[in-house]
């Protein structure tokens, strides 16, 4: 696709032009990145398959199989395990710790050299699941998937969103929100077949997640690394080399001149203040609040609940072990299905409007989920086929929404509103934040459902509500403006955050 692009300095702005093409190797370069989401998602949609099947919980957790098959046991508390739940949430603790050392090594090593460090511990990671014979083992081997998935999130948003053109910056980004559902997809599909393959098919499962890490780890060694990250360490000239091959023309010189700009005022911050240290500032704040908070609301739409344990929710909801892990096989190839939407949208549409209108429908599934299950399913009972089915289409419904919205958004907005000089640091609280809550939701959800029953979706409906207003009021629109104008063309013009960015003393004031 030859010709121009537009970047804006606002959004509905005019337009400055750069110089370029929308260049194949630019769709390659992402496709490669966006694989470190391929990882992530796998992990999150193998686990919950896993912990269903009889043998894997035969060898490791004995005590949930007997109430697994249990007669008349309570339907929310079958899989209600502390162990069980570490299996799950041990990787995102790693994550969550390594993700401010995966800050640091992008800065210093680059975001090519920090995702082929994570497709490395993401292999290790599942050699030690699949070949495990203890759980101490197992949890050894979920912590390496957890530093790997801890530093290919850090990595690979960034280098897609400096390696894109401004105006289709969001859809580039979301292919990493794309192969995160598809590892989801993949991942079911790896279940359904392997529950069939006795007694090892659950370290076929585990040791799939081989594939997409050696996948990243080979496409790494053909793609570049960022033009902002090569200038930023020292090397101007590969830098502009770089950005006249992802553009497809050697008249790149403004927005070359615009990268080095950047990483200069970076550079002379830097020496003034250390980047963690700078985001206390007012400044920062900004950025900084909505990183953190797009990332507790994307957990608390209750998403990686329904993900992690899909097949152990199903059968909480009636359904046969088999009927259970087909089922969120639909779910995940509606999830690949609608996240596409997202990819089609997100530079048209813009990203308020689309994080708006999936809490409407969000909300609505949930509820209705959560009204079938009081009033249609008891703690030993199970629904009929048409509750059922109705059951299967409301999560579908649900899923469908978060895919095209709080899913890819809520990597693509803090990879794009830091300032250079702290995004590494910034986005890093994102991640973080991100593997916080995701295990916080991982390692308490079954006995959240347990105590809870089917009032579980109204407690995420009601954070849904929350997310709803947080967007109304504070989140501003970040479509077509280029990522180094974020300050002034976004933070400096809106009607909350611009009090952040008088001098210190006033911002104080301002309660900033």
């Amino acid at each position: 696709m030859a010709g121009g692009f537009a970047v804006s300095s606002k959004p509905g702005a005019g337009h400055r032009q750069f110089k370029g093409k929308i260049t194949f190797y630019v769709w390659i370069c992402g496709v490669v990145a966006a694989t470190s989401g391929l990882m992530f998602g796998y992990d999150i949609g193998i686990s919950g398959g896993v912990t269903a099947m009889d043998d894997f919980l035969v060898r490791f957790f004995p005590a949930v199989y007997a109430r697994k098959h249990r007669a008349k046991e309570n339907n929310y508390c079958k899989f209600d395990d502390q162990r069980l739940q570490l299996f799950t949430s041990s990787l995102y603790l790693a994550a969550l710790a390594a993700s401010f050392v995966a800050s640091r090594v992008c800065t210093r090593f680059g975001r090519k050299r920090t995702m082929q460090a994570a497709s490395v511990f993401f292999l290790a990671g599942s050699g030690l699941c699949a070949g495990a014979t203890g759980l101490a083992m197992l949890i050894v081997g979920r912590v390496c998937l957890g530093v790997g998935v801890g530093f290919g999130n850090q990595a690979a948003p960034l280098f897609l969103s400096e390696i894109a053109p401004a105006h289709i910056r969001g859809a580039l980004n979301i292919l990493f929100q794309l192969n995160v559902t598809v590892g989801i997809l993949v991942a079911s599909v790896v279940n359904y077949f392997a529950s069939a393959v006795h007694p090892l098919g659950w370290r076929y499962a585990l040791g799939g997640a081989a594939a997409p890490a050696a996948v990243l780890f080979l496409g790494s060694l053909a793609i570049t690394e960022t033009p902002t990250s090569l200038v930023e360490r020292g090397q101007p000239q590969a830098g502009r080399a770089t950005l006249e091959r992802i553009r497809g023309t050697r008249d790149v010189g403004d927005e070359f001149e615009e990268i080095r700009d950047a990483c200069a005022r970076a550079a002379a911050l830097r020496e003034e203040e250390k980047p963690y240290r700078r985001l206390a500032r007012p400044e920062s704040r900004p950025p900084l609040v909505i990183a953190i908070a797009m990332q507790v609301f994307q957990q608390f739409t209750g998403i990686n609940a329904i993900m992690f344990y899909a097949p152990v929710l199903f059968q909480t909801m009636g359904f046969e072990s088999d009927a259970s892990l087909l089922s969120a096989v639909v779910t995940g190839g509606v999830n690949v299905l609608a996240t596409g939407v997202s990819i089609a949208l997100v530079d048209r549409v813009g990203r308020r409007k689309l994080l708006l209108e999936a809490c409407a429908q969000m909300l609505v599934a949930q509820a209705a989920v959560g009204g079938i299950m009081v009033t249609h399913v008891g703690a030993e009972g199970s629904p009929t086929r048409g509750w059922a089915v109705c059951i299967v289409v409301l999560i579908c419904v649900y899923v469908s929404s978060f895919a095209w919205s709080w899913g890819p958004l809520g990597w693509l907005i803090p990879s794009e509103t830091f300032p250079l000089e702290t995004r590494a640091a910034g986005f890093s609280f994102a991640v973080s934040s991100n593997m916080l809550f995701t295990f916080l939701i991982a390692q308490a959800f079954l006995s959240m459902m347990c105590t809870l029953r089917a009032y579980i979706f109204f407690f995420f409906a009601a954070w849904i509500v929350v997310m709803g207003v947080f967007v109304l009021a504070l989140l501003p629109e970040t479509k077509g403006v280029p990522v180094d104008e974020m300050v002034d063309a976004v933070w400096r013009r809106h009607w909350f955050w611009k009090r952040c960015f008088a001098d210190a003393d006033q911002a104080k004031i301002n309660n900033c």
